[in-house]
């Protein structure tokens, strides 16, 4: 089973992300924890695409697909702009110099990496696609 979902590059629509990966987990019988792990990793890397590479531009897409393969979730999440978003290679931050330092943000992607079994940013074309997977027994 797959699903598809376009939104335009607003923070506005990050409920409509969460609702989608939600009603499209519900086919399954899945726990509520693995549900809200999906769904948060997936609205932090849409956000970060809306964000930090679309400059929240509502005239840029963002395409969603989402498909289970055997116990498998694969999420696509594809960015139509014209600018490449090609996070460098993730680092664990150091939690303790964080907080003594009072940094805000910054944890997402460490935050996606635990969430999810597989994280792989990527180009097709000109267009930057990021893969999230995870392994539902």
């Amino acid at each position: 089973m797959k699903s598809v979902l376009r939104i335009a590059c607003s923070r506005a629509n990050l409920q409509q992300v969460r609702d989608f990966v939600r009603n499209y987990l519900s086919t399954r019988q899945l726990s509520d924890k693995t549900v809200n792990q999906v769904v948060l990793a997936v609205d932090e890397v849409v956000a970060n695409f809306i964000i930090h590479a679309n400059g929240e531009d509502e005239s840029q897409f963002l395409d969603l697909k989402l498909n289970f393969d055997d116990h498998d979730l694969n999420v696509e999440i594809a960015d139509n702009g014209d600018t490449i978003f090609q996070p460098g290679p993730h680092k664990d931050p150091d939690l303790n110099a964080y907080i003594q330092e009072g940094r805000k943000g910054g944890m997402g992607m460490t935050l996606v990496t635990r969430l999810m079994d597989r994280v792989e940013f990527f180009t097709r074309g000109n267009h930057t696609v990021c893969h999230l997977s995870k392994h539902l027994a």
